[in-house]
């Protein structure tokens, strides 16, 4: 009889603390679908899933915490759909593949990557690295170092000297001839090869340059760089694998012709025409404008000596571009979902790109859709992120002050939770907060 009687307590023990429920009362709440934000709303989070959303507030068992954010602006977690999380734009970025060891890399990425997360993205796409971005990802899912969730390329795909030809700007002796291993390919069946041997290596999704690009040592940042055959080859075969395609691309020939070969997004888009945006709202493609990757480079090409001479008048040109063509983007009804091309500019600052999109245009609201709700369809991840609706997981970021009246609050983040952790609680009810 004793024994059975502990075996029930501790079951119920067991119980009670699993289903000890985080609440949080919101003020304001934009939940990522709709249109004005709900006022006086608790949230309730019972593992890491959002359990319910009810007006009022209310305090649930006796076992539950109460986190108060009456006084703040609740949103689903911030979702950049382009960063470089291995590296940071500094003067001696260029010399640093020479004098940096994989290792040098995967430290520094952890640091970026807290950094990220801290500032209230909660779900990054890393389109492009060495490979360390792939170990990133699984230290981070093992909880061995904090970070977004993050949804990997690997190394992205370019043609011998594209955009993303490691070996560009070396001496001849050191250029070699990397191949699809290397995420360097000519001609369809190395495409083929090469999305392969991504998958093999772990990528989550793959990674194109479709043209050429600004801070690749190379002369042109905008002529196509792929034949449509080659694109289709890419995309057919990561569509085998389950994997969707993202094209990093400025010129509009090579837009066009990857929209064409049916990738799910293109990135940046500075040179984007009318006849392009019309085959991506034809085609159902999203666009990822990084306008503060224009705007940071172009302001870092004005500093003498901070980027090659190849590089300076690509930066210096194409930079200024990017938020123009991002207004004409939000004007023609393309999809836009949010990205920054943090890794150009300082991690952490990713928030500002909110503020350059309201300059472009786009409604505060909507800025905040692109970058939750719209972000995750991109992601092909809209059933789990994205929104503050029960069954989704519990990524809510808080600022102080409210971002429809004044976008800059979002550089104000004192709440994260991701996947229902909290990692950030700046607010002065620091006490009654979950934590780790």
């Amino acid at each position: 009889m004793k024994t059975n009687l502990l075996t029930a307590l501790l079951l119920l023990g067991f119980s009670s603390a699993y289903t000890q429920s985080v609440i949080l009362h919101c003020g304001s709440l934009i939940d990522g679908i709709s249109d004005a934000p709900r006022k006086n709303v608790s949230v309730i989070i019972t593992g890491n899933r959002i359990s319910d959303v009810k007006d009022g507030f209310v305090n649930g068992a006796a076992q539950d915490k109460v986190i108060d954010l009456r006084r703040q602006t609740v949103t689903p977690g911030w979702m950049d759909m382009h960063v470089h999380l291995e590296s940071e734009t500094n003067k001696n970025a260029y010399t640093e593949k020479f004098t940096l060891n994989p290792a040098d890399y995967a430290f520094q990425s952890a640091v970026f990557a807290e950094r990220t997360l801290m500032a209230g993205f909660t779900t990054v796409r890393d389109l492009g690295g060495s490979g360390v971005n792939i170990s990133l990802r699984n230290a981070i899912n093992k909880g061995l170092v904090k970070g977004p969730r993050v949804f990997t390329a690997g190394k992205s795909i370019a043609t011998t000297g594209g955009h993303a030809d490691p070996t560009n700007g070396y001496r001849r002796e050191l250029m070699g001839d990397p191949g699809p291993e290397a995420g360097v390919v000519n001609g369809p069946d190395d495409c083929r090869k090469a999305v392969r041997q991504a998958y093999k290596y772990g990528s989550d999704l793959i990674k194109i340059t479709a043209t050429g690009g600004v801070l690749s040592v190379a002369k042109d940042g905008s002529s196509p760089q792929f034949t449509e055959e080659e694109l289709k080859a890419i995309v057919e075969t990561a569509r085998d694998y389950n994997m969707r395609v993202a094209a990093h691309a400025h010129g509009a020939e090579g837009i066009k012709r990857a929209i064409r070969a049916g990738v799910h997004s293109i990135e940046h888009g500075t040179l984007m025409d009318d006849e392009a945006m019309a085959l991506a709202k034809q085609y159902g493609t999203w666009y990822v404008p990084t306008i503060i990757a224009g705007r940071s480079t172009a302001d870092s090409a004005k500093i003498p000596g901070y980027y090659p001479a190849l590089v300076q008048p690509k930066a210096l040109t194409i930079g200024p571009k990017l938020q123009g063509t991002f207004a004409r983007a939000y004007k023609a009804g393309v999809k836009i979902a949010f990205g920054t091309d943090a890794g150009v500019f300082m991690h952490g600052r990713n928030w500002l790109e909110f503020s350059y999109m309201v300059e472009g245009g786009m409604p505060a609201m909507e800025t905040i859709k692109a970058a939750t709700i719209h972000a995750a369809d991109l992601l092909g991840m809209k059933d789990q992120l994205g929104s503050i609706t029960p069954g989704k997981l519990a990524d809510i970021v808080a600022v102080d002050g409210d971002p429809l009246q004044d976008i800059q609050s979002m550089g104000k983040v004192c709440f994260v939770m991701k996947d229902g952790l909290i990692f950030k609680h700046t607010t002065p009810n620091l006490a009654a907060a979950k934590t780790e």
